[in-house]
């Protein structure tokens, strides 16, 4: 690193804060959290999209319960409390924590850059409320106090050099004996390791009764953490921490080692569900349309609240006393007891960008031709919904992109996402439901007709798109991450079209059987256990019924269920499949069957020391693996989420296209390319 960058870097880090005050400011103005003080520290607004809402919503909701509950525990203590904010930047925590009444015995000490102090102080002169709060504004500058107040001092200095800290503190009137609460929000990472292990350290050896409250990144090893590692990268905000303290644990005894006697430390998914309420969950759900699922859960396993603590008065974490009622959420460990699966890029043309997408769906129309529709994506350039048709094409060993023609596409096809296509003919394609937005999804059926004369030796096909006669009284199409499935009952063929949302409900427990030849709804009857509702599942054809895997139910929560709706002499019944081990929840894969065995492909799940590969269901015994996919060939993350999956029967491979999504604030992420999964060493091997 030249001279020139190193001192960049503070400047650029110092831009983190601008962009997160915005982004807090935009998430209390859509009722997220209640913070009207926001508002004084940005000057312009930018309404963010919802999934970072959520993301600063669960930061804050982590950071307030741990202040909240230290102030509380304290509160008995004959002096004054104090809380030493490290990197605060222009969050509003002082003036919230007094605005309700819980800083009467609690000085609140604000450390930053010398120049983000220094602006911080100037927008609190200067505004009325804001001074009011502090003492009327009389605050003082002197030496590195930007400003003080009674209850309220802002720092300017810079956290590594921890002698002029210690001697600001010092002077501002820290006081060494007092209950002590030290915060840092994603500003240790930005250090070097030796400097901010230093400081944690210098924290545990200053203070004789203190609690050390840490939120941060972790597991840089997957997908989602090396997008996340380039993002901060592209900033100049190389995440340190991350290589030598990569996971919860890791960051743990980071704290023991190093003076503090309890630490706790749980991911954001974690705390999401064991700490907040349920009916506050439900009202954050339901503040604005949101389906952005798969980055949600992967975002808050990417993020952790630690909280260590020393000394008489505070020897437990605020981290240890969950909600009475709640289920803490317990990993399961994959267990990839078989040679990896291979992973290579398929030899398409280097020039076609047209599978860079997710949301979408992909159908075997032919043994060697494989037809994509919709999703979002790349094209001319920019990121949006995609409105043409993709065909590969294999000829022996090799696929390329194949030529397609829509005739009288009209506005009929929208570009949707989410929606399932199935062949129901050799010339003839149902495509099912899926939304332009959250708000839109009335889009209904559509065929789709292609040359039945269409080969690998003759690539070029022509489709008609066509809008479908809608069946009377049709409810089935308006939904989104459902699944259809071709079931038989008394050797009729029908489409079995289950769960998914709407617009209206975010999760969806019916289902209906679609008449292939008549094309008009049936009602059959339906046996057993009526499962939860879900969204995001699979579901496959079997023995002439359907198999639903995992997928989200009605609270959010992941799902492990595998459920067989199996054919009856009267109509169906629904049977619960038991696996051993249990399986572990998930949703966002695809799945296929082959020889008694469900193959369940990538998807999100919550144990996040590792992603889904590939998970084998015998389906007689219920005997279950997890296998691993070897990566290692490819030159970029390989995202199994929101893609589609093709099974080839006579090369017991899996062709894998798209997949990605928009990784919280980091940006949009497309797999580059599709790629074959060799399963033939796991489908031989059981």
């Amino acid at each position: 690193v030249s001279e020139q960058s190193f001192f960049l870097f503070p400047v650029q880090i110092q831009g983190t804060n601008d962009s997160s005050v915005v982004s807090k400011c935009s998430t209390a103005a859509l009722g997220y959290t209640q913070d009207g003080f926001l508002q004084y520290f940005v000057t312009t607004r930018c309404r963010r999209a919802p999934l970072i809402h959520r993301g600063y919503y669960v930061r804050a909701q982590a950071v307030d319960h741990c202040v909240r509950e230290f102030l509380l525990r304290t509160q008995g203590h004959p002096r004054r409390q104090q809380i030493l904010s490290f990197g605060a930047g222009f969050d509003s925590l002082y003036f919230r924590l007094k605005d309700v009444g819980l800083l009467s015995h609690t000085v609140v000490y604000e450390v930053d850059f010398p120049s983000v102090a220094s602006r911080k102080a100037a927008l609190i002169k200067g505004t009325k409320d804001l001074a009011t709060f502090v003492g009327g504004g009389g605050g003082r500058e002197s030496g590195a106090m930007s400003f003080a107040g009674e209850d309220y001092k802002l720092l300017g200095v810079d956290l590594s050099e921890l002698p002029k800290l210690e001697q600001a503190l010092t002077e501002a009137g820290l006081d060494p004996e007092v209950p002590t609460m030290l915060l840092a929000e994603v500003v240790l990472t930005y250090m070097e390791i030796s400097r901010s292990d230093a400081l944690i350290q210098w924290a545990a050896q200053h203070f004789s009764c203190a609690q050390f409250v840490l939120y941060e990144q972790i597991h840089p090893e997957d997908p989602f953490g090396f997008i996340m590692q380039q993002h901060f990268s592209r900033l100049n905000s190389v995440l340190h921490a991350l290589a030598q303290y990569p996971n919860c644990e890791a960051q743990r005894r980071r704290f023991l080692q190093r003076g503090w006697t309890e630490c706790s430390v749980i991911d954001m998914n974690e705390f999401y569900v064991g700490f907040i309420p349920e009916d506050e969950r439900q009202r954050v759900q339901a503040l604005e349309p949101f389906d952005e699922y798969e980055e949600w859960h992967l975002k808050c396993s990417h993020y952790f609240i630690l909280a260590a603590s020393k000394g008489r008065e505070l020897a437990w974490t605020p981290l240890f006393s969950k909600m009475p009622g709640k289920i803490r959420i317990t990993p399961h460990s994959p267990q990839p007891h078989f040679p990896d699966i291979s992973a290579s890029v398929c030899t398409i043309h280097s020039e076609n960008v047209g599978l860079r997408r997710y949301g979408h769906h992909s159908v075997l129309i032919k043994p060697c031709v494989v037809l994509t529709t919709g999703g979002f994506g790349e094209q001319d350039g920019r990121h949006c919904r995609l409105r043409d048709l993709h065909v590969l094409i294999r000829n022996e060993d090799k696929w390329r992109a194949g030529s397609i023609r829509m005739e009288k596409p009209g506005n009929t096809w929208s570009g949707r996402l989410f929606h399932t296509v199935m062949c129901v003919s050799k010339s003839h394609a149902l495509v099912v439901g899926g939304r332009t937005s959250p708000t839109n999804a009335g889009l209904g059926m559509l065929w789709l007709k292609f040359a039945e004369s269409m080969t690998a030796s003759d690539p070029d096909c022509a489709v008609v798109e066509l809008v479908s006669p809608q069946p009377a009284e049709d409810v089935a199409s308006s939904r989104w991450r459902h699944t259809t499935t071709e079931v038989t009952c008394q050797g009729q063929k029908y489409l079995f079209i289950y769960g998914g949302r709407s617009a209206m409900q975010p999760v969806l427990g019916d289902w209906y059987f679609l008449h292939l030849e008549e094309f008009f709804y049936r009602k059959i009857n339906t046996g057993g256990p009526v499962p939860e509702g879900r969204h995001s599942h699979s579901a496959c054809s079997w023995n002439g019924g359907a198999l639903i895997a995992g997928g989200l139910g009605t609270a959010e929560q992941l799902l492990n269920s595998v459920l067989f709706l199996r054919p009856t002499r009267s109509g169906f019944e629904w049977q619960r499949v038991e696996t051993h081990p249990s399986l572990i929840p998930r949703y966002s894969h695809t799945a296929h069957v082959h020889d008694g065995k469900l193959l369940l492909v990538g998807g999100v799940w919550l144990h996040s020391a590792s992603v889904p590969g590939v998970t084998v269901i015998e389906l007689m015994t219920g005997f279950t693996l997890e296998y691993q996919i070897d990566t290692v060939s490819l030159e970029w993350p390989l995202m199994l989420h929101n893609h589609s999956s093709v099974f080839l029967l006579d090369k017991k491979e899996l062709l894998v296209i798209g997949g990605g999504g928009n990784c919280f604030s980091f940006g949009t992420h497309f797999n580059r390319h599709p790629i074959y999964l060799d399963l033939c060493n796991i489908l031989t091997s059981q």
